[in-house]
């Protein structure tokens, strides 16, 4: 409905945007790097704060945690900063799924600011945008929650805050399919209901970041010996392989979308 919106606009309005303080946090905090990671997803949650006329909840919510967090990390003694140097990151995932949670409970999903900015008023209650945000609210939720896990594991399982699959991998992986899963949903439901005007959205196009995480993925396998040579070579030429075919099926949905905007 915004087609015409800058990527810039159409990113500011995204609930993306709204996660990327706790995004931030998640992939960049760790043993020396708990404050700077606290510091700099406020920094980024007051942005949205200030250049916002309404903030929504999630990004006031953001700043208050992550605002807290800094400050705390800077005044509590050795032996607490280790401790949320080792699992501040997992406290807040757990503290997004409980808020995206409470928000499904409450019938508000977080994702409903970001929608309403894209999405005429008239539609802001009916059945199938409230389904929209439920589910990408719920995604959002799992994304958190399988980095939360992943943390715990490394941090209780492993003893390794530092471990390059529970620590970045995987969370990462879980992200990044989360941000993907929030523009691909809204357009296959757009699809659903008009599938004379709006081309549906192909897997392969949910699935190309994943994919394209393979091959820097196998990289770092290998340049930090996180398992056999074998295994990351392995990722990176099934990551060229699966890029180059799910490309030839993107290409093939852009042309289908043009088609349909030309109708």
């Amino acid at each position: 409905m915004n087609g015409g919106a800058g990527w810039g606009t159409r990113l500011m309005n995204s609930s993306i945007t709204g996660m990327s303080p706790w995004m931030l946090f998640s992939l960049l905090a760790g043993p020396g790097r708990y404050v700077l990671a606290a510091a700099l997803a406020a920094a980024v949650a007051l942005a949205l704060v200030l250049v916002r006329q309404r903030p929504a909840f999630l990004e006031v919510a953001g700043l208050v945690l992550f605002a807290a967090l800094t400050v705390i990390g800077m005044i509590v003694l050795p032996p607490t900063l280790r401790w949320l140097e080792t699992y501040a990151d997992e406290f807040a995932n757990l503290t997004l799924v409980a808020l995206a949670a409470g928000s499904l409970a409450v019938r508000a999903p977080l994702t409903t600011p970001y929608a309403r900015r894209k999405v005429p008023r008239e539609f802001w209650r009916t059945p199938d945008f409230l389904r929209i945000n439920v589910v990408l609210t719920a995604a959002w939720g799992l994304a958190f929650l399988v980095a939360a896990l992943a943390g715990g594991v490394g941090d209780l399982l492993l003893h390794n805050p530092e471990n390059l699959w529970t620590g970045w991998i995987v969370q990462l992986a879980a992200l990044v399919t989360a941000a993907r899963f929030t523009e691909w949903y809204p357009a296959l439901v757009r699809a659903r209901l008009a599938p004379a005007t709006e081309p549906r959205p192909r897997v392969s196009s949910l699935l190309m970041p994943f994919v394209g995480l393979l091959i820097p993925m196998g990289v770092l396998v290998l340049v930090f010996g996180a398992a056999p040579r074998w295994f990351a070579v392995a990722l990176m030429v099934i990551g060229v392989v699966l890029a180059r075919a799910l490309r030839a099926e993107v290409v093939i949905e852009e042309r289908e979308g043009e088609r349909h905007e030309l109708r």
